[in-house]
């Protein structure tokens, strides 16, 4: 193992990578505001004949997140498709028609289940539950929900689990997201379905689109994952078989503040895997 520098310019990375599969939250925008040269670094990348999937594990689907992206001033023409880990819950939903499913997550999630007629039910008589997030992230978090966990499983409930981030940047602070509740539900013996990264069916789901926008297959030697989580982004890359670039800006922000080259160990202590390159923030 090798140590590890920061990268100054995505330009000098992708010479030999066809498709980017860029997380969205914390890489190219922070919730409130959008960052300009992480937008302009995936539009150059588009404009030398590269394809951008975003992958998100916003409970939410795509037309939902695009919209936001949009609200953000994000352009359409940075990235060619959206998956997110909405839509795959959207999947499971409509499999199971007629089971009745008690929803664990705000209100403004709810156009994950648009057109799709959900029987919505309490828990006391749900057959399965979706964690989309906690119902205000703004004051609570996963422990604030052990009651309602140690009920539902006690009734041998699936979670399925709309977003398996743990925390996610909301300006400069934390939030807890649905991952951290689902973790929580592991821990106590409940059955979870994960939908999003770092789990394979949105990497599987981004290199068809890709596949697609290009017209051919896509090598995964030509793919390089771009996010800011150890735990989604790194280690979903590694596990689907693709490299990663692994922007300290996001949540890890603070491990990283002052350090401008890592030694081995301190590579293996921080990443286990470690990614193909580091870049404080997104630029080409």
């Amino acid at each position: 193992m090798t140590a590890l520098r920061f990268a100054e310019r995505l330009r000098d990375l992708v010479g030999d990578v066809d498709v980017l599969l860029s997380d969205i939250w914390g890489v190219v925008h922070n919730g409130l505001v959008a960052f300009p040269e992480a937008c302009e670094a995936l539009h150059s990348f588009r404009e030398q004949g590269g394809t951008v999937i975003l992958i998100t594990n916003a409970p939410r689907p795509a037309d939902s997140v695009q919209r936001q992206l949009r609200k953000l001033g994000v352009a359409d023409d940075i990235y060619d498709a959206i998956v997110s880990s909405g839509d795959l819950t959207r999947h499971f939903v409509a499999d199971h028609p007629g089971q009745k499913m008690f929803w664990l997550g705000p209100e403004r999630d709810n156009s994950i289940y648009r057109g799709l007629d959900p029987v919505l039910a309490p828990l006391e008589q749900a057959d399965y539950i979706v964690c989309t997030g906690l119902f205000d992230d703004e004051t609570e978090s996963a422990e604030t929900y052990r009651a309602l966990m140690l009920q539902a499983r006690e009734r041998k409930l699936t979670l399925v689990c709309a977003n398996p981030d743990i925390v996610v940047e909301r300006g400069d602070r934390l939030i807890y997201c649905a991952g951290a509740i689902a973790e929580l539900y592991l821990e106590l013996g409940g059955e979870v379905i994960f939908y999003g990264k770092p789990h394979r069916p949105i990497y599987q789901r981004a290199i068809a689109l890709a596949a697609e926008r290009r017209g051919r297959a896509v090598q995964l030697g030509r793919v390089l994952a771009i996010g800011d989580s150890v735990r989604t982004d790194l280690a979903g890359a590694h596990g689907f078989g693709i490299d990663c670039l692994f922007v300290t800006r996001g949540i890890h922000a603070e491990e990283f503040e002052g350090i401008d080259q890592l030694d081995p160990a301190s590579v293996k202590e921080l990443f286990g895997h470690p990614p193909r390159a580091l870049m404080r923030e997104l630029r080409w």
